[in-house]
């Protein structure tokens, strides 16, 4: 199980070259992958962004590439020949018309508009770069990965504390309820003989009452289903593909099951145990929504 949020970086330096990527990401109901890279990468995007995809499901990332280039790979000085020439012409025309004397350092002519180019790289040189760029966003993935899987790892652990705290508030709820049919039939019995000022009680009628009561606050369709939850649960946790959006799922339905509860149930302990529970359940499924 991983976390959504989590953070790599690596850096990589071949031959002078200077290549850094830094991963973040935080919650996000889909995949959302935003990069951003020189533009002599830009080519690239599409690539970085599949090889990112491929190890997250989920999440808002926020991908920083950054490169330097201090080797002569990727670099080719362009002079502009024909420029040169028009412009030693223009000058010899301006000094001949005005009786100067012409005496230009080579140094002082490459400082003129447009006479170097610095070209970038080759089709071969693009190659070697690229490979080199991938293996530093493939070192980042993993740094970037692991750090989600070991906050995966803390949340796993605090959800099955709090899943267990829920399953002992259903089983405290489950040996409640178990007496309460028998509670409510002496309570009716002694209402119906306090009303009727007799002691005597028609059973077949009183049985009509119970069986109606019992019809209409019994729980043990809800217990059973929570008791399934409960281990449907445990076993997303410890499945290795993507739970987030399933288990939340999971959740909205223990919640309602613990709502019919509350509303059958007249029982003050009953009661006090499903607010625990619903308070519970509010805690795992806040901490859900960081799950990929």
């Amino acid at each position: 199980m991983k976390s959504m949020t989590g953070f790599g970086r690596a850096k990589l330096e071949k031959e002078n070259r200077i290549y850094t990527v830094e991963i973040k990401s935080v919650n996000h109901k889909y995949n959302d992958i935003t990069i951003k890279l020189p533009r002599s990468f830009s080519y690239m995007e599409d690539k970085i962004k599949k090889e990112i995809s491929s190890h997250i499901a989920r999440g808002k990332v926020d991908v920083f590439i950054s490169f330097e280039n201090y080797s002569e790979k990727g670099k080719q000085v362009i002079v502009n020949q024909e420029l040169v020439k028009e412009y030693m012409q223009q000058f010899q025309k301006l000094a001949q018309e005005n009786n100067l004397s012409l005496n230009l350092p080579v140094t002082e002519i490459t400082k003129l508009p447009e006479v170097l180019t610095l070209k970038e790289t080759q089709e071969e040189e693009e190659e070697v770069m690229e490979r080199e760029l991938l293996e530093c966003v493939q070192e980042a993935i993993e740094h970037f990965v692991l750090m989600r899987e070991q906050e995966g790892k803390k949340i796993k652990e605090d959800l099955l504390k709090r899943i267990q705290q829920v399953e002992a508030e259903i089983e405290k709820i489950s040996a409640y309820s178990t007496g309460l049919v028998e509670e409510y039939i002496v309570k009716l019995e002694q209402r119906i003989k306090e009303l009727l000022k007799t002691d005597i009680v028609d059973p077949a009628r009183l049985s009509m009452e119970v069986v109606f009561y019992a019809d209409k606050s019994s729980i043990e369709e809800e217990i059973t289903r929570l008791r399934s939850h409960i281990q449907q649960f445990r076993n997303m946790l410890e499945e290795t593909r993507p739970i987030g959006k399933k288990i939340d799922f999971l959740i909205q339905e223990m919640n309602r099951e613990v709502n019919t509860i509350g509303s059958k149930s007249g029982s003050l302990e009953i009661t006090n145990l499903v607010v625990e529970s619903k308070t519970e359940l509010e805690d795992i499924r806040e901490q859900v929504q960081n799950i990929e």
